[in-house]
């Protein structure tokens, strides 16, 4: 254990979108979340900012903020992320959301087996991947062999 002084846990994650406005159609309409900030970047002045929360509030622990960057599409790699997740309560939410981002014509998973959690996996406007997890049963649970299988999120049922 380290001496390091406590955190109250995840505040918030920003990433970079390359149009603010289908990044908001994105949280919005597809996600049903709410824009509860629009400001600038204070290091960038002039490039957008904006906050997204699923409360109106946009509390901390709860809000994922953009920066616009037109024309900055990069490619996966160190010092990038590879996705984040949302919870959901359990199966029945996740089987919802399924059919709620396929009837809003988002490419989305299969539900996946995770051992700890079953998730879904989908991207944002600009590929950014996102992973919906249900809240159990948890990382109690032990795989047989530990990271002995790697499933491709996207892979479709017949290529695994």
């Amino acid at each position: 254990m380290t001496d390091a002084p406590p955190t109250t846990g995840l505040h918030h994650v920003t990433n970079i979108c390359t149009d603010m406005d289908a990044t908001v159609a994105f949280y919005e309409d597809v996600l049903g979340w709410h824009t509860v900030k629009r400001t600038q970047n204070y290091d960038d002045p002039g490039t957008l900012h904006y906050y997204f929360s699923p409360t109106p509030a946009g509390e901390p622990g709860t809000t994922v903020t953009y920066f616009e960057y037109p024309g900055s599409r990069g490619a996966p790699g160190p010092g990038a992320s590879h996705h984040f997740a949302f919870g959901v309560e359990d199966e029945t939410t996740l089987a919802e959301w399924r059919e709620h981002l396929l009837a809003h014509d988002v490419n989305v998973s299969t539900v996946k087996d995770r051992t700890y959690f079953k998730s879904i996996y989908f991207t944002d406007p600009d590929g950014l991947v996102f992973e919906l997890a249900t809240q159990g049963p948890g990382f109690t649970v032990d795989e047989e062999v530990p990271g002995a299988e790697r499933i491709d999120p996207f892979a479709r049922e017949e290529e695994r």
